[in-house]
């Protein structure tokens, strides 16, 4: 088990839903935390719940500069979770490129300033922790999920490529994919979504994972069981049936 009290953390995308449940989980943990998200005025509705020593440094993911200078204000961390996310659901026959581009910016483009930007100091002390919050629309490609799907496969490399390349730095580098949580992304879908989660009961999971040594979760069992055995399925088969869902 991770040793948490008097860590500093470093959540962005944490002003609402997964972030800030996951938040509140760390905070009760002793750990003091700096929020992100680019509101402001949800930033210190946020702080203002937790229970122990947290701040507030607004962030734009999409702009690199902002990421630099949040980064510069946050100062040194133990630790950084990105959960920061866009989601816009389409059909490629419903083709949308500043949503696809914005979707992709934010969700992987974003993780990678993020990263860049507390990667070096991680580097020179030879400790650090990095998680990323995939999704279980990362392993392999669904209907409506066009742009979005795409930049949490995207995401998903890029935690896998960062732990092969940290193993030995004494950076640690985790992986979380959940499935379907509530929360104002989710609001947008008209179709049902199998095992939906509360953003307490995953912000619960996803801490208990961040304690452990595993590199990757996903959740929740059994529903994300159905994406891992996708990898295994032919294409003739995967394509037959998930085309029709």
């Amino acid at each position: 088990m991770r040793d948490w009290a008097g860590k500093r953390y470093w959540l962005v995308g944490a002003s609402e839903g997964l972030g800030l449940a996951l938040a509140d989980k760390m905070s009760r943990a002793g750990v003091e935390l700096v929020l992100s998200a680019r509101s402001p005025d949800r930033l210190g509705a946020a702080v203002a719940t937790l229970s122990g020593k947290a701040r507030a440094v607004a962030v734009d993911v999409g702009d690199a500069a902002s990421v630099a200078a949040a980064a510069a204000e946050v100062g040194p961390v133990d630790g950084v979770v990105f959960l920061a996310g866009v989601y816009t659901p389409m059909t490629a026959k419903e083709w949308d490129t500043a949503a696809v581009e914005t979707m992709i910016d934010v969700n992987l483009t974003g993780a990678a300033r993020v990263v860049g930007a507390v990667l070096p100091a991680m580097l020179a002390r030879g400790a650090g922790h990095i998680v990323l919050t995939g999704s279980l629309s990362g392993f392999r490609g669904l209907p409506r999920a066009i742009g979005y799907g795409a930049s949490k496969a995207g995401l998903v490399s890029l935690a896998e490529s960062l732990r092969c390349d940290l193993a030995e730095s004494g950076v640690e580098v985790q992986l979380a994919n959940p499935g379907f949580i509530r929360t104002r992304l989710t609001d947008k879908n008209a179709f049902n979504m199998p095992q939906i989660m509360e953003p307490a009961a995953a912000a619960q999971m996803m801490f208990e994972h961040m304690g452990s040594t595993r590199f990757s979760r996903s959740f929740p069992v059994p529903f994300a069981w159905v994406f891992r055995l996708s990898n295994l399925m032919p294409d003739w088969l995967y394509f037959r049936i998930f085309s029709r869902l």
